[in-house]
């Protein structure tokens, strides 16, 4: 089931991308026949009328299905950097102050020493046995 669905819709598709032409046939301003995928006839079919003449009693009319090409179309866009001019850098005063200041604190001692460790085992303090 699901194969020929495949198919049929493969057919559609493939139909409508390359285009149908169909032909339809006026005869006494009626429309007296439509065929698809045919191209015009030198005899009327209807009266027996030749179709070459100016007549005005048959006409045919032509028209070509087709999907548009439009999707496959991809929009692009010009990216352009533009010319950078001379651009002058001049470095901030905050900058300049926290490289060139010697007047800093130097003291790099540590903050308190941690606490001594006692005698007993933490495990021990804490009352943590792994047995």
């Amino acid at each position: 089931m699901k194969k020929s669905i495949a198919a049929i819709s493969l057919i559609c598709y493939l139909t409508v991308t390359c285009g149908i032409t169909i032909n339809a046939h006026y005869c006494m301003e009626r429309l007296a026949s439509v065929n698809l995928f045919s191209g015009t006839t030198e005899v009327c079919g209807q009266c027996g009328m030749d179709m070459h003449e100016n007549s005005g009693c048959c006409r045919d009319e032509v028209s070509v299905v087709k999907l548009t090409q439009d999707q496959n179309k991809i929009p692009v866009t010009d990216y352009t950097i533009p010319a950078v001019e001379h651009m002058v850098f001049t470095p901030s005063a905050y900058l300049s102050t926290l490289l060139f200041d010697k007047d800093v604190d130097t003291d790099n001692r540590p903050g308190p020493d941690p606490p001594l460790i006692s005698a007993q085992d933490t495990y021990k303090q804490i009352n943590v046995f792994l047995i």
